[in-house]
């Protein structure tokens, strides 16, 4: 399982806390007026990603207040950042036991601080040290159980390492379940189950698609104008009349052929720069009905083709938008207040 990942929310919340840390007490002191000189200048470092320079910036921080938690943390995560997981060098692997040394510090100075908790676990599953990452994981549950979002970092957790330990899946599911419970309004929750049930491999379970159906339905129910829902569920329902055509009855994928086109028609009726929809047609009259209906193959192919140029035409337009809001965004001036 690769771990070539760096979690962008957390580098975001790091980025932030950053931004704000400071040395708060006894400014008189001499000492700690050194070290929150060091601390800031670490911080500027950390900010731009000056990470090896950041180092020696929090240890001269730490020589001069080794109480200051915060040092630790970034500390930490300057290390973390500097490690490359799966690489078995010396120094590499003491870039890792120095980024959970300081860390483990900053755990046990505040152990009730979830974002220390959540790099802290982070590290472990880097490390593929899954029983003390769970712990840490179960640990930011335990102190928040009314926010969902934790429920889904443990179930994202869980859904990695399903490939390898097969029980973790009915405890990725609960996870994702429990997410709902929290809020059943919300429909990121749902999106997130059916997701989840959408990637599992077929030889697994073969109920996967009709499963993961249940929860876009469920998504749709809350939010009948969404354009991406019915392009979500014409895609499942193509994937399963593609992925189980030998377990099928003709019927069964006729069936499916028309929902699958049904929704992925009205997904373009609501949004036409959707361009994934166009492609999915494409694959959908090549894959599916060219083959449950071969009398009208040259028929279905050559929607296929025409679906195809109107996939290459919306997908420009996507291009073209998108390179117009990063020009917006380059060149805008400073914000008024």
């Amino acid at each position: 399982m690769s771990r070539q990942r760096t979690p962008i929310a957390l580098i975001a919340i790091l980025m932030l806390a950053v931004a704000f840390a400071s040395v708060g007490c006894d400014k008189l002191n001499v000492k700690k007026l050194q070290a929150n000189y060091y601390f800031n200048k670490a911080n500027q470092l950390f900010r731009d990603a000056k990470y090896s320079k950041a180092i020696v910036e929090y240890e001269n921080a730490l020589a001069k207040n080794p109480n200051l938690m915060e040092a630790y943390r970034f500390l930490g995560e300057c290390y973390k950042s500097l490690y490359l997981p799966g690489k078995e060098s010396a120094e590499n692997k003491e870039k890792a036991a120095k980024a959970l040394e300081a860390l483990k510090k900053a755990y046990e100075m505040e152990p009730n601080n979830k974002d220390i908790i959540y790099s802290l676990g982070d590290m472990y599953d880097r490390l593929k040290n899954f029983d003390e990452a769970e712990k840490m994981y179960l640990r930011i549950i335990d102190l928040e159980p009314g926010n969902m979002n934790n429920y889904y970092v443990i179930a994202e957790f869980y859904k990695r390492y399903s490939g390898e330990k097969k029980e973790l899946k009915s405890k990725a599911e609960d996870m994702y379940l429990r997410r709902i419970e929290t809020d059943p309004e919300n429909v990121q929750g749902y999106a997130y189950m059916a997701n989840y049930y959408d990637q599992l491999n077929v030889g697994d379970n073969k109920n996967k698609f009709d499963q993961a159906l249940t929860y876009h339905m469920k998504r749709q129910q809350l939010d009948p104008n969404s354009a991406e829902i019915y392009y979500t569920i014409g895609v499942n329902r193509f994937n399963k009349a593609y992925q189980l055509q030998n377990f099928l009855s003709q019927a069964e994928r006729e069936q499916l052929g028309a929902d699958a086109e049904k929704n992925l028609l009205k997904a373009i009726e609501m949004d036409k720069n959707l361009a994934e929809s166009y492609a999915y047609m494409k694959i959908l009259y090549t894959n599916v009905q060219a083959k449950v209906y071969p009398e009208r193959e040259s028929h279905f192919l050559e929607l296929a083709n025409q679906f195809g140029a109107k996939w290459d035409e919306a997908r420009k337009r996507q291009l073209e938008k998108m390179k117009l809001e990063k020009e917006l965004k380059n060149t805008a001036g400073p914000a008024i207040k």
